[in-house]
């Protein structure tokens, strides 16, 4: 029996611009994720290691068995669909909401 994917897992580095391109995608389409900042932790930086050819290339992302360095957005939300599709956000922001969420913020309802 397969276990459930719990979470999107992307790891990360302070001042990457690829990993801040990836966050900010995936926040525009309203993924939940875990960040996990391999500098801080070395068994999340053996684990990319593990992933890219002994390098600590990030971002390195993890969706149970589906693993990628360097992803779009889109192929996390599409491996996200294959492999833990109750992980999908419910919906997909307008470009509005998206960007707000990018930002850490939220629109206020009237």
């Amino acid at each position: 029996m397969t276990a459930v994917v719990q979470e999107v897992v992307v790891y990360t580095r302070p001042g990457c611009p690829f990993c801040t391109s990836l966050r900010a995608g995936l926040r525009r389409q309203g993924l939940a994720f875990t960040e996990v900042n391999i500098w801080e932790d070395p068994a999340a930086a053996a684990v990319v290691r593990s992933i890219a050819d002994g390098n600590e290339t990030v971002p390195t992302v993890v969706v149970g068995d589906w693993q990628a360095v360097n992803p779009s957005a889109g192929s996390v939300l599409s491996a996200v669909g294959e492999h833990a599709p109750h992980l999908l956000p419910e919906r997909q922001p307008g470009p509005v909401e998206g960007a707000l969420n990018a930002l850490g913020l939220r629109k206020v309802r009237d």
